[in-house]
């Protein structure tokens, strides 16, 4: 007689580096039939997990705050690897999380899997208040997913691109700039409040950042000069000062790639106020990249800024690509987990034991706590009572028994 052995459940563990060749398979092979999750980059992503693998795992045997920086988590069953999810932490308080990227094998059921894999770190990474990603607006099946588990939009977001050309022409104006200054954590206070006012409230309330968020610390520092030593791109960073407000009113940051391999990026941020820094910055900016191969600039813009896309379509940037980025609080785990549902509570089948079958026997306890004493009428000042009702209440009163 031949038995059948069970079939194993499915399991999600931490990654381990015996995983790399298929997380390689999963985010960079087969990346456009797996992925039904972010924008940010994947192929970075694993080059990054590759690289600090061994690193990590030696962290790991000590306490401290690099070795959480990203999580990875596969799907696993009967020894196959057909999921994976990498999240890390948006903030330096560690309240708001960000999925990084989830891809699984369409054979095994994408929606399925996915939300088994996103559910799994809404339960057990506890730090997170909120939880942040952001979708190419294209990949309906990633939208219909984030829906599903409770995320809701929160902003649209459009990447631009300058091409060589556009940047020489912006590089020919003289920007005027007076009082650009470099980055330093002293500037954290100042960057934090223009960081604050760029913003509307909601974004603001969902990434939850304090000054601490714009402040390096030693080991980052060190960390960050490694990677750009080894990395083919050079970081600068500047802002505007206002003397009089004493307050930052712009801010830049750019990733200048050295070899021309890849694009440069940047980041803007700009005061409400003090719309007209636009060009003069992105002017600056311009300048910035003559120094290096010719390489297209790219640049993001969200929907609550719509003077800098009004901006570069005037110079005529172009549109690359349009995501959305989705929020999700973790009051929604109340809704998910059905046993501690509210509505769902049946408190006549909880209490069923307590219920009586049939009336209570009588008895002289039952009596005499259920008796109403005699309520005594208030009588006015110097009033007496009747000799009716003095006989009536001789009559009535009864003594309490000895036992009592």
């Amino acid at each position: 007689m031949t038995t059948v052995a069970p079939k194993l459940e499915p399991i999600i563990r931490p990654v381990q580096y015996r995983d790399l060749e298929a997380i390689k398979r999963l985010l960079v092979d087969d990346y456009d039939q797996s992925s039904i999750g972010t924008f940010y980059g994947h192929e970075r992503q694993l080059l990054q997990l590759q690289r600090w693998s061994e690193l990590l795992k030696l962290l790991r045997l000590f306490p401290n705050r690099l070795s959480d920086q990203q999580r990875t988590y596969v799907w696993e069953q009967t020894h196959k690897l057909a999921g994976v999810v990498q999240v890390s932490p948006f903030n330096h308080s560690r309240s708001t999380w960000r999925f990084d990227q989830v891809s699984v094998t369409p054979a095994v059921g994408q929606q399925d899997v996915g939300t088994q894999l996103l559910r799994y770190c809404l339960e057990n990474i506890w730090e997170a208040r909120t939880w942040l990603t952001e979708i190419d607006v294209s990949q309906s099946a990633a939208l219909a997913l984030y829906r599903h588990n409770g995320f809701q939009p929160l902003a649209h977001i459009t990447y631009w691109s300058l091409a060589p050309e556009q940047l020489s022409r912006l590089a020919e104006r003289e920007p005027v700039l007076p009082n650009l200054l470099p980055v330093n954590n002293a500037d954290a206070s100042l960057l934090y409040q223009l960081d604050t006012a760029s913003m509307p409230p909601l974004v603001r309330q969902v990434f939850d950042r304090h000054i601490q968020d714009f402040k390096s610390s030693l080991v980052d520092s060190l960390l960050s000069g490694i990677q750009l030593w080894g990395d083919t791109k050079e970081l600068v960073q500047a802002y505007v000062f206002e003397p009089q407000r004493k307050a930052a009113i712009g801010y830049f940051e750019m990733k200048l790639c050295r070899n021309a391999c890849h694009p440069h990026e940047a980041r803007l941020t700009v005061h409400p106020a003090y719309t007209w820094l636009y060009p003069e910055l992105l002017a600056h900016m311009a300048q910035l990249t003559q120094a290096y191969p010719s390489a297209p600039l790219c640049l993001d813009s969200t929907d609550y800024q719509p003077e800098r896309e009004e901006y570069l379509k005037q110079i005529g940037a172009e549109d690359l690509e349009q995501t959305l980025m989705m929020s999700r609080s973790v009051w929604h785990k109340l809704r998910e987990s059905r046993s501690i549902s509210f509505e769902t509570l049946q408190l006549s089948d909880m209490l069923q034991g307590l219920q009586p079958n049939h009336n209570p026997v009588p008895g002289r306890m039952t009596y005499w706590l259920t008796r109403t004493p005699s309520v005594k009428k208030h009588l006015r000042p110097g009033a007496k009572k009747s000799q009716k009702s003095q006989s009536s209440s001789k009559r009535n009163h009864r003594a309490w028994p000895s036992e009592f």
